[in-house]
């Protein structure tokens, strides 16, 4: 579908895209008057069967109670910005935890998302650090190596097994021993690693995730300083002559990188690479296959028509392309059952724990308080194990 290239406010109410109040002038605005009518007739629509189903994806709840154009221009959008991925074949439990639940309890969609954003705690939706995340690794670095923590860095592990009670690990810089084992790895390493060890684990590989291009651009354009487009954008597919997913304007978004730059001079990153769903009619390009110069000539392309102003090859003070190839975990339809059966075989006894995006969700805030829960987990059975040892 081509689909018109206008800007329109993301609505501040809604849910992944999914509009608490499709009268509201801001949607209406966005998917038109018909669209709003459709989508507001959920509020009336019976709910039938739809919430009893096993699997249920975001995009068949989505077009079943509001019609496919706030599924195409509103939660679509959103939804490449955060997992890279097609609606149609993200797994609704997974992505919006409880929104299923909150549908059956409000009697519709649009209820249920508004019950869930005014539960949402206040300053919830976006956070930052100054200085940048690369300070929170240092940080982190800092305080293992102050606990006498040993760490091998840039060292490859070659094998797990178990080992005597516990496991060795294999790695570039020799051979380890540990009573117990937290592993935090994508979903295709940690299984690889595992399967001669948990039988029946191989069977729950996860296809490895989309591939992203991120392009950063440094520029001298103080026409910028009006923020002509807020913190960013999300690009709904199909918009004629652009590539890119997203663009945060990087120096709107977070205060204190403005401080450093100064007045006029910015900071935009571009995201590219989408994954196919079942609405797809045929595979996305792969920008990760691109050379650096051809991603970064796009992204000049792209940041002139996203942000309404020329930014060109002069205006440029520095610009970098970082690759992503199968960083992002896809939580596919059934991906709820997938991730319980996971858990339910590492959980025999032999002290292992597994974390990460693949199990916990996408997003620093999902991977913390998962990680957090199994290294509390893992140390209470090790004390259980052996109280005069922990």
């Amino acid at each position: 579908m081509q689909l018109p290239g206008s800007a329109q406010r993301l609505p501040k109410t809604g849910l992944l895209g999914i509009p608490a109040d499709p009268a509201d002038p801001q949607i209406v605005a966005a998917i038109g008057r018909k669209a709003s009518l459709r989508a507001a007739a959920d509020r009336v629509l019976p709910l039938g069967n739809l919430l009893g189903k096993d699997q249920l994806s975001l995009g068949e709840l989505v077009r079943t109670r509001m019609g496919s154009t706030v599924l195409e221009r509103l939660v679509a959008p959103v939804v490449a910005g955060v997992y890279s991925a097609d609606p149609d074949v993200l797994d609704v439990d997974s992505v919006a935890p409880g929104l299923r639940a909150s549908v059956a309890t409000h009697g519709s969609l649009q209820a249920a998302v508004g019950a869930m954003r005014r539960a949402a705690p206040a300053g919830s939706a976006v956070a930052g650090i100054a200085g940048g995340m690369g300070r929170l690794t240092e940080a982190l670095l800092a305080d293992l190596k102050r606990r006498k923590v040993q760490l091998h860095a840039s060292s490859p592990v070659r094998t797990i097994a178990k080992h005597d009670g516990g496991w060795r690990v294999a790695s570039a810089d020799g051979t380890f021993d540990a009573d117990g084992l937290v592993m935090a790895a994508d979903g295709v390493s940690a299984v690889t690693l595992l399967q001669e060890s948990i039988p029946g684990i191989a069977d729950l590989k996860p296809a490895p995730g989309p591939s992203v291009a991120l392009v950063t651009l440094v520029v001298d354009q103080p026409e910028l300083d009006a923020k002509p487009r807020g913190t960013g954008l999300l690009v709904a597919q199909g918009v004629e002559g652009i590539k890119a997913k997203a663009l945060t304007h990087a120096t709107a978004k977070w205060p204190w990188l403005a401080d450093e730059t100064g007045p006029g001079s910015h900071v935009l990153r571009l995201s590219y690479g989408r994954a196919v769903g079942q609405t797809g009619t045929a595979k996305p390009e792969d920008f990760t296959g691109w050379p650096d110069e051809k991603l970064y000539s796009q992204a000049l392309t792209d940041a002139t028509a996203l942000m309404g102003t020329p930014i060109t090859e002069p205006d440029v003070l520095g610009w970098k392309v970082v690759r992503w190839v199968g960083a992002l975990p896809s939580a596919t339809v059934g991906h709820r059952d997938r991730v319980a059966r996971v858990r339910e075989l590492a959980a025999d006894g032999s002290h292992l724990q597994l974390t990460g995006a693949w199990l916990a969700g996408t997003g620093l805030v999902a991977v913390v308080a998962d990680s957090r829960t199994r290294a509390r987990q893992l140390a209470a059975e090790l004390k259980a194990a052996a109280p005069s040892s922990y």
